[in-house]
């Protein structure tokens, strides 16, 4: 069997949350249950606004006395200042942990310290290594072609906090759990998954020659379709409107097509 690619995630940091009320605190904050996540257990989730727009994706981690959030490295300053706001009389500790590194491997890495992506299992296994170093043998771009290629999208898909976790497939891909009680922006979210008002998905789209660049409108003859959010070098994700996503689809006069991924059924 062939060795897993492995990379060092730079554009990830974490934040330690600890404290005897830590549990209580995240559990109405994110999207995710934190109640039962166990020691060296992963989940997947997000921090929303009021209104259930994704303002952070995180990656939560369970530790003996509390847990980190692995979130992207440029937002961390903002989400612990959040996290703060929201803290009033909580005993809990939030702050940088700046001891760890995020590491993923694909296919999957065994071992002590990796944990299958909770999203995904194709997607991976991810660490968070103190002490431990590792040998990085791929590059954090790599790792995002990865993704992409299996249609998961990432932090550049959402970070204009426009996007709701259910258009950024957070539903499909374990980031929300709707049996937990309330949290923050889950009005929203909850109304939206049980009226089926999905309009709007993100979905891999490839073209001949270069991915279309972010920013971009996708079209649908003359009719608007989506927008690209991010790009690699095969593949773009776009937000795109199921209604108009059958036919024939253009970006700056360049026919793209979807690819689906097989998880979304």
């Amino acid at each position: 069997m062939a060795a897993p690619c492995i990379a060092r995630l730079d554009s990830r940091a974490a934040v330690a949350v600890s404290g005897e009320g830590w549990r209580s605190f995240l559990q109405g904050l994110l999207s995710q249950d934190v109640e039962s996540l166990a020691d060296g257990e992963t989940r997947f989730g997000a921090l929303l606004t009021p209104q259930g727009r994704v303002i952070h994706d995180l990656f939560i981690h369970g530790r003996p006395d509390g847990c980190l959030l692995d979130v992207a490295r440029a937002g961390r300053d903002d989400l612990i200042q959040r996290l703060t706001l929201y803290r009033l009389r909580a005993k809990v500790e939030i702050a940088p942990f700046d001891a760890a590194s995020v590491w993923a491997a694909w296919p999957n890495a065994f071992g002590e310290g990796w944990r299958e992506d909770p999203r995904l299992p194709a997607l991976g296994s991810r660490a968070y290594r103190v002490t431990e170093p590792e040998t990085a043998n791929a590059t954090e771009a790599d790792y995002d072609a990865h993704c992409r290629e299996l249609g998961a999208p990432g932090p550049a898909d959402w970070a204009d906090g426009s996007i709701y976790p259910i258009e950024a497939n957070f539903d499909l891909l374990n980031g929300v759990d709707f049996k937990k009680g309330c949290f923050v922006g889950q009005e929203t979210t909850s109304r939206m998954k049980r009226r089926g008002q999905i309009k709007n998905r993100m979905l891999p789209i490839a073209s001949e020659g270069p991915a279309p660049a972010a920013g971009s409108e996708v079209l649908a003859g003359d009719l608007r379709a989506g927008e690209v959010r991010s790009s690699g070098a095969r593949l773009a994700m776009a937000l795109l409107r199921l209604d108009r996503i059958d036919g024939p689809l253009t970006v700056d006069g360049r026919t793209v097509h979807v690819e689906k991924p097989a998880w979304m059924g």
